[in-house]
């Protein structure tokens, strides 16, 4: 049997568990790991209504252009758009060019027009004539304050 003296080291054969040091360190990793992954699932969730914000937006500007497109390009304009207004072949049918909010029959009685699409969505509408072509835009500002915008030209054909 062997004898301890007080110099004497008795060699073990496993260590086991983990030292305090050991495990404050790997709770400090793991903690910064899990504050990294929550923040980009939050910014993952925050992003995630804006698509549906912008679809929204984008079709009631686009529902909004397409309905002007299908009207005439002015009142004066015969149905089919042949002869156009002002053109040698109409006669003296001049265009007129003037915006009448109260009809909404042709290109022009939409400038200037203003509404609300979806609660908190903005839409507006701008027609500038310019030798016998028109630019339409249309602009639809959403909650968030984004802005989309659409722009389509109408000739007198």
């Amino acid at each position: 049997m062997p004898t301890l003296t007080r110099f004497s080291t008795i060699k073990k054969d496993k260590e086991c568990g983990v030292t305090l040091i050991e495990m404050i360190v790997f709770i400090v990793i793991i903690s910064i790991a899990l504050l990294v992954l929550v923040n980009t699932f939050r910014q993952a969730t925050i992003r995630n209504v804006d698509p549906l914000v912008r679809v929204q937006a984008l079709e009631a500007a686009q529902s909004m252009l397409d309905e002007i497109l299908s009207l005439k390009y002015d009142e004066n304009t015969p149905t089919g758009g042949i002869p156009a207004c002002g053109s040698a072949y109409a006669g003296a049918i001049a265009c007129n060019n003037t915006t009448k909010s109260t009809n909404l029959r042709d290109v022009d009685d939409y400038n200037g027009r203003v509404d609300t699409p979806y609660t908190g969505y903005t839409r507006s509408v701008t027609v500038v004539a310019n030798n016998n072509i028109k630019l339409i835009t249309v602009k639809v500002t959403t909650p968030r304050g984004e802005t989309i915008l659409l722009a389509a030209e109408r000739a007198n054909f």
